[in-house]
């Protein structure tokens, strides 16, 4: 559960690992596991709150609702993993076809591969010696599959430098970017500068493809014209005879443009093999914030979003006491900046429950939550509210990657609030 909270002290007949904190043993699972033995339930006050909840039922059909839309294509998957930063969602993700996990810095590569994952994209730079090492420790497997982007002539060198002395080969993704972007080359004497220095080190870099972050940009029409701009890229590599991997791979979406991506890029044959790998990670839980407004706007264009008659569902939840009615009209909850994400919008109220009642309702549309402390949350309410010190309020989220991070484990629920697992991150 939290960070804070007391769930190792609790599983007293299966006390978690010191894996956590410095990744030690390996044949640890990636999820608890045991919690299902204890029987807790939220509704039954048997957990400690504030804790973060995941529906196991939503988390598989968003699982189902993107292998299904990925597979129309005829795409792969890689999902951001740094969104859950889960290795048992991960495991999750993978049994539902991913191809890969994508990461974005060297110790969560090494997390996921402790793990078990074999395969990762580092949608990042991969710059200093002590990064490189790590990469270059998890490469001495030669089942690891890993793929990281370059976008300066100077990183590359400096990879080049070092792999060449460590006797290993690196697959590297050129990152195609945009004025007043992040990262990724923005003109061509970059871009040629960035590939002569690929070229000086031919035993030691292989250029494998392309890589773009669309979430950059906006609009439709200036993502659209990106994305065939990569494709443009991608062409002329393999024109040029520059692009030296077996496969060729062409890869970007965030979880908000992923339909636009999919549908640019489809169908593409380059003559040779070609994995082109979408990247959404925030769609294993989904929110009702952000990417809710993104959704919505998939559904309204995309054919197949549409032909699915489903979509995606919020599978995560905070659920957190009334701890004081101090003056009519206003309550103080059980929750704070220490347990949600506030950058994207504050937490929603969703559900209302009162312990010994026999089901948790709808929480009325006038109660917001106005503000938060660290440990706090101030909720407005009707002064007449029925609503109570020690009343229970399920909260809705934006922005899940932010509200992942702040909990070392998350409880997994079913339709009933009964715990049937508790996942780790390993942020």
């Amino acid at each position: 559960m939290h960070k804070e909270n007391n769930l190792q002290k609790m599983l007293t007949d299966r006390p978690l690992s010191p894996v956590g904190k410095g990744l030690g043993d390996l044949s640890l699972q990636p999820s608890i596991g045991s919690t299902s033995e204890l029987g807790w339930n939220l509704l039954r006050e048997q957990v400690s709150l504030p804790v973060a909840a995941l529906s196991q039922s939503r988390i598989q059909h968003n699982l189902n609702w993107m292998k299904s839309f990925i597979s129309t294509y005829g795409l792969k998957l890689a999902p951001h993993g740094k969104t859950t930063m889960s290795p048992a969602l991960f495991h999750q993700q993978l049994a539902h076809g991913a191809w890969g996990i994508t990461l974005a810095t060297a110790p969560q590569v090494q997390a996921a591969y402790h793990f078990g994952v074999r395969r990762v994209i580092m949608a990042n730079q991969l710059v200093g010696r002590a990064n490189m090492a790590i990469i270059s420790r998890l490469l001495q497997n030669p089942e690891f599959d890993f793929f990281v982007i370059v976008d300066s002539p100077v990183n590359v060198e400096q990879l080049g430098q070092f792999f060449a002395r460590a006797g290993q080969r690196l697959n590297l993704l050129l990152e195609l970017g945009v004025e007043g972007g992040r990262t990724g080359v923005r003109d061509e004497q970059t871009r040629n500068a960035v590939l002569d220095a690929i070229a000086r080190y031919p035993e030691s870099l292989v250029l494998a493809g392309v890589e773009v972050y669309e979430g950059v940009l906006k609009d439709e029409p200036s993502i659209r014209e990106f994305l065939r701009r990569a494709v443009r890229e991608l062409m002329t590599l393999e024109a040029h005879s520059l692009l030296t991997a077996e496969r060729i791979i062409l890869t970007g979406a965030g979880s908000a443009w992923f339909d636009l991506v999919a549908e640019e890029w489809t169908g593409l044959d380059m003559g040779r093999p070609l994995d082109i790998i979408l990247r959404p990670g925030c769609y294993l839980t989904h929110d009702v914030g952000i990417y809710k407004a993104a959704e919505a706007r998939i559904h309204a264009s995309n054919p197949v979003a549409r032909s699915m008659q489903t979509s995606l569902l919020p599978a995560l939840q905070l659920w957190a006491y009334v701890l004081s009615i101090p003056e009519p009209g206003l309550a103080i909850l059980g929750l704070g900046k220490r347990d949600a994400a506030f950058d994207a919008g504050l937490p929603i109220p969703a559900k209302h429950y009162r312990p010994g009642s026999e089901a948790p309702a709808v929480a009325p549309a006038d109660w917001q939550l106005t503000a938060m402390m660290d440990q706090h949350a101030f909720m407005k309410v009707a002064a007449d509210a029925d609503l109570q010190v020690g009343d229970m309020l399920a909260l809705d989220i934006s922005h899940p990657c932010l509200t992942f991070d702040k909990w070392r484990q998350l409880l997994v629920v079913d339709d009933n609030y009964t715990v049937i697992d508790a996942v780790e991150t390993f942020f």
